[in-house]
């Protein structure tokens, strides 16, 4: 879990994302109450968590079989966060899950 956070590459799992929700929310709180005392800092966070939770919107999309711009659909979020992904492996990379990842040949 959380292997590679800044990257936009791969997928990642609804749990994942959900976990990234709670520390972005949480961490822009933080980062918020040190606004009165060193508002560079509070902005360098503030771009750090934009870019992690961009990043783990396009992996969440990517388990979803989409482009990471559909994120920035209105209450796509919602949907990211409590719909499930695609079954094995899409062109965004193998199921996190491991599930249906592996592909047979055979002839019927």
């Amino acid at each position: 879990m959380f292997r590679n956070p800044f990257s936009i590459e791969g997928r990642i799992r609804r749990t994942e994302y959900g976990l990234t929700i709670l520390i972005i929310y949480s961490s822009y709180m933080f980062a918020s109450l040190l606004i009165g005392f060193t508002p560079l800092g509070a902005f360098i966070i503030h771009i750090l968590l934009f870019w992690f939770k961009l990043a783990q919107g396009t992996k969440r999309c990517h388990d979803r079989g989409n482009s990471g711009w559909f994120q920035f659909i209105p209450f796509y979020g919602l949907w990211m966060l409590f719909g499930d992904s695609d079954y094995g492996i899409n062109k965004y990379g193998p199921n996190p899950k491991g599930v249906g990842n592996i592909v047979r040949n055979t002839k019927w």
